[in-house]
């Protein structure tokens, strides 16, 4: 159990990039490593953390407390904190849960390596023929995340994540060619592209937008059989990736855009660049462009100074928009923000939380009649997993974790898990998908 090691993941699928590489470092360096394990039994324990707001910080303190106990009463080694909230509050955290072995930022993981080998007897293997990008890959084996690059450029009122993870810096389409070649060996078929601004890709390092040239060119890779888009920005959107998803059959038409609001004082509050009018351009300019493209959002509600008046300017455009994806999440003050900075926090929870619910309220009777008008419908599925009674998957539309789902039932027909099936779709409701096979 001395060369056991647990990872806790907190937080987006940025962080769970950055957990499975440390993974591969960790295994190559003669440990064994749990991620996510429902019970930790191992002596060493890694705590990826998440800062993004208010619930997410919450979360991983309380996870650090919990371990840092346990360190305290001897039932486990070592203990180190890792990712977002620890490059954003690391001297505070140090001073205040001594019992951590050590903090490390978003950037300066992998030196946990060599950190635990100066106090350990396993043996250091060599690691200079490894990858920056090899990792254990902790979804099921056919789909993986692929980060294209890392900080932000963007100065929205209300995200920290700039004060995180700093100015934009795209990975080079060659090195993310290389990644993608070699997950394809491993068994991935299913690429999760993500940035936490996919539009802004590649400006830094080739003084253009260049998501198009990167998305050409990782789709000519044989064995890449869907490509899912994960963060748009609308603001100086890269239009040119629209010809590309249309006519590219691996690349699959969705695309991920959060828009955050619609009304302009609100847009202009959140510091977004852009206004309602150009928000609804672009979103016909994509429906047009790429038929039958199925668009995931995100709305906030509750940002300093929203009226009512403004959240049924909102409700209007969800409804009129029906968005086959939706999220939503109420503003959280954030230390640090331009909000913080000049606005009050001035609407009340109770309201922020109404407001959050009204409107994933309308957003499921909009889900309940699109998916409704697939049924009789026949669209190709990845088999994510074996439940009882029924096989999970998804189809292109569908990103694992946030969207919906397809369940098939067995009737003694045997699927396999990670491959593609063409499925007929026989019923539906808000957020699931039942089909069949056909003989």
């Amino acid at each position: 159990m001395a060369n056991s090691v647990d990872i806790i993941t907190l937080g987006c699928s940025k962080n769970l990039v950055d957990t499975e590489q440390l993974m591969r470092l960790l295994e190559t360096n003669g440990y064994t490593v749990n991620h996510d394990p429902e019970q930790s039994n191992a002596r060493i324990v890694i705590i990826n953390t998440c800062a993004f707001i208010g619930d997410a910080k919450e979360e991983s303190i309380e996870m650090i407390l919990n371990f840092a106990r346990k360190r305290k009463q001897h039932k486990i080694d070592k203990l180190f904190v890792m990712g977002c909230l620890s490059q954003r509050y690391f001297d505070e955290l140090k001073q205040e849960i001594p019992e951590v072995d050590k903090f490390y930022g978003k950037f300066d993981f992998r030196s946990i390596v060599s950190d635990l080998q100066v106090a350990s007897t396993v043996s250091a293997i060599e690691t200079e023929n490894i990858l920056p990008f090899e990792r254990i890959i902790t979804t099921p084996r056919h789909y993986a995340y692929l980060k294209i690059s890392e900080g932000c450029n963007r100065t929205c009122s209300f995200c920290a994540i700039p004060l995180i993870t700093g100015k934009y810096k795209s990975r080079s389409i060659e090195e993310i060619e290389q990644e993608v070649a070699w997950l394809v060996q491993q068994g991935v078929k299913e690429f999760q592209v993500i940035a936490q601004d996919l539009s802004f890709y590649g400006l830094d390092i080739y003084k253009k937008l260049s998501l198009a040239d990167l998305l050409a060119r990782i789709s000519d890779i044989r064995g890449v059989e869907w490509l899912r888009l994960h963060y748009a920005y609308p603001a100086n959107f890269p239009y040119d990736i629209l010809p590309l998803m249309r006519e590219r059959s691996n690349i699959c038409a969705y695309l991920d855009i959060a828009l955050q609001h619609i009304s302009d004082k609100m847009l202009k509050l959140m510091r977004r660049n852009i206004s309602s009018r150009e928000t609804c351009q672009l979103l016909e300019k994509i429906r047009q462009e790429v038929p039958n493209i199925h668009l995931r959002t995100t709305l906030m509600v509750g940002h300093p100074q929203e009226t009512q008046q403004d959240f049924e300017e909102l409700k209007n455009f969800v409804k009129n928009m029906r968005f086959e994806r939706m999220g939503a999440f109420a503003y959280s003050h954030e230390e640090g923000t331009y909000a913080y900075k000049h606005y009050q926090d001035d609407v009340p929870e109770n309201v922020k939380q109404q407001r959050l619910n009204e409107l994933m309220s309308i957003q499921e009777q909009i889900s309940t009649e699109i998916n409704a008008e697939k049924i009789g419908k026949t669209f190709r599925v990845i088999i994510d997993r074996e439940d009882t009674g029924f096989y999970i998957g998804r189809t292109e539309f569908d990103s694992p974790e946030v969207d919906n789902e397809v369940l098939i039932e067995k009737k003694n027909k045997k699927l396999i898990v990670g491959n593609f099936y063409q499925v007929l779709i026989t019923g539906a409701e808000a957020f699931d998908l039942y089909g069949e096979i056909g003989n």
